[in-house]
C-alpha cells in the first residue's frame, strides 16, 4: 500500500479500477496490522480500524449488522485487549450497525459520536421504506437493506460532543474533530503520537459523495474545509472509510489538498452563476473541476458527479425552481408527454426519432424515449425503446448515481414489458 513516489499518488486507485465497488473493497476481509498495534480491515465495502492501547480497544466504526460477527472474529485473532472505546465516524448503516456482535460477546464499551447521530438514528426510524427504496435505485439492487425502525435497533452513542473531543485511552491522546461532508454528524479521528489519521467517509479515493440526487443536502464547503484540516496535521498514515490506505505525509497532503481545491472550484462557479441570476441549466453547464486536477483517479466522478454538487450547492443557497416559469406549478409530466406525442403525430414519431438521436444525442434521446413511454405506457416500442436508449446511457454513464437512476429507467420499462405479456 505503500507509495515512496508522491507523483504515483494519482494512480494509487485507478490501479485496483474503475468501479465505485473496485474502489471500495480494496481492503482486506480479514484484519491486518498496517502500524503498531493498529488493526484495520474491509467488512461489505466498509473500513474499520482498531487502535490498541494498554487499557483497551478504541475501535474506529463496527460496519454493518450483518458483518459484525466477522469483524469481531477478526479483531480477535489479533488482540485480545477489552474494548474500550468506539467511535461512529458517522451515523450511516455500513458504520454504526456491527457493534452488537461484540455486545453478545460481554464487551462493555463507551460509544462516541457527534451528537447528530442521534438526531439522523431518529430520522432512520422515520424513513426506513424511503431510504430502502432509495438504495434500490442508486445500487441497483432487487431487495433494499432492511433500515432499522426501532429504538433498540441501534446502539446509542452515550458519549457525544460538538465541535472536538480529545480522550485519552492508556496514556494515550485520540482527537476526535466534527465536519460535514457526505453527512451532518461525521468525526475524523487523529492519533498524534502515532502519526494516523482515521477519516471515515471524508476520504473515499474518488470525488467525493456530496451532490447525491436522492438524498438528503450535502456539504461541500465543509467537506473542503475538513480535508484540509486533516492534510494539515502531519499524518503519516491515512486510513479511510472506504478503499486503501495512503502512507506518507506528503501523499496524504496533496490527496487531501487537491481535493479540497476541487470541491472549492465547484462551490465558487456555482456561487458566481447563482449570483449573475443564471437558471439552473446554465450554471450547471459552467461546472468542471480545473484542468491540473483533472487526471487524479482519486477525483474521478465514479460515485458523484460535479454538476450533482452543483445542485446541492443551489439547493442549499436557493430555492428549488430551476428558472423555468412553466415548470413552477408544471403540468404533470404524463400529461405533457400526451400532448408532445400529439403534436408529433403520436408516440411512434418520437420513438423513432429517440432511435435516431440515440447516435449523436443521448441526453435528447432520453427525454424522447421517456416522453414516447408516459404519453402510451401500454405501447411495446415506447418501452423498448426505453430499455434501449437508457441502456446505453447507463453503460456510458461513469457515476454511479447516475448509472443507478438510469438503470432504474430500465427496469421499470422491462418491468412494464412483462406485465403486457413479454
Amino acid at each position: 500500500m505503500a507509495r515512496d513516489d508522491v507523483n504515483d499518488i494519482e494512480n494509487i486507485d485507478r490501479s485496483v479500477g474503475g468501479t465505485v465497488f473496485e474502489r471500495f473493497f480494496t481492503g482486506k476481509r480479514e484484519a491486518e496490522v498496517v502500524a503498531p498495534d493498529t488493526y484495520f480491515m474491509t467488512a461489505d465495502y466498509v473500513n474499520l480500524v482498531a487502535f490498541e492501547t494498554s487499557e483497551g480497544l478504541l475501535l474506529v466504526d463496527c460496519g454493518t449488522k450483518e458483518a459484525g460477527p466477522k469483524v469481531h472474529e477478526e479483531i480477535r485473532k489479533l488482540s485480545q485487549a477489552p474494548l474500550h472505546t468506539v467511535v461512529y465516524t458517522h451515523g450511516h448503516l455500513d458504520h454504526a450497525f456491527g457493534l452488537q456482535a461484540w455486545l453478545d460477546a460481554g464487551e462493555r464499551p463507551r460509544v462516541i459520536a457527534h451528537e447528530n447521530v442521534a438526531h439522523r438514528f431518529r430520522t432512520y426510524m422515520k424513513t426506513g421504506p424511503m431510504n430502502s427504496n432509495i438504495n434500490k435505485v442508486q445500487f441497483g439492487i432487487q431487495a433494499g437493506l432492511a433500515w432499522p425502525d426501532r429504538e433498540e435497533d441501534f446502539v446509542w452513542p452515550d458519549t457525544v460532543y460538538r465541535d472536538s473531543l480529545s480522550v485519552v485511552i492508556g496514556g494515550e491522546r485520540f482527537e476526535l474533530h466534527h465536519a460535514k461532508g457526505e453527512t451532518d454528524d461525521a468525526t475524523w479521528v487523529w492519533a498524534p503520537e502515532r502519526k494516523i489519521v482515521a477519516t471515515g467517509d471524508l476520504w473515499v479515493g474518488m470525488l467525493p459523495n456530496c451532490g447525491n440526487p436522492q438524498k438528503v443536502q450535502r456539504w461541500p464547503e465543509e467537506w473542503a474545509d475538513a480535508l484540509e484540516a486533516v492534510g494539515s496535521v502531519g499524518a503519516e498514515l491515512l486510513l479511510p472509510g472506504h478503499g486503501r490506505p495512503i502512507e506518507g505525509a506528503d501523499a496524504i497532503r496533496k490527496c487531501c489538498f487537491d481535493t479540497t481545491e476541487a470541491l472549492r472550484a465547484i462551490v465558487q462557479q456555482t456561487l458566481a452563476g447563482l449570483n449573475a441570476g443564471m437558471i439552473h441549466e446554465e450554471i450547471l453547464a459552467t461546472i468542471e473541476i480545473p484542468e491540473h486536477l483533472r487526471g487524479n483517479a482519486y477525483l474521478d466522478p465514479l460515485y458523484d458527479r460535479p454538476e450533482f454538487i452543483a445542485r446541492n450547492l443551489i439547493r442549499k443557497y436557493g430555492g428549488w425552481w430551476n428558472g423555468h416559469s412553466a415548470h413552477v406549478l408544471p403540468a404533470r409530466m404524463a400529461e405533457q408527454a400526451v400532448e408532445i406525442a400529439r403534436l408529433a403525430g403520436g408516440v411512434a414519431p418520437l420513438v423513432a426519432r429517440a432511435r435516431e438521436l440515440a447516435g449523436s444525442d443521448l441526453a435528447l434521446a432520453c427525454h424522447l424515449a421517456e416522453w414516447a413511454a408516459l404519453a402510451d405506457p401500454k405501447d411495446r416500442d415506447a418501452q423498448q425503446c426505453v430499455i434501449e436508449v437508457f441502456k446505453q446511457r447507463g453503460d456510458g454513464e461513469i457515476s454511479l448515481m447516475g448509472r443507478g437512476i438510469f438503470s432504474h429507467a430500465v427496469r421499470r420499462a422491462e418491468a412494464a414489458l412483462e406485465e403486457m405479456g413479454g
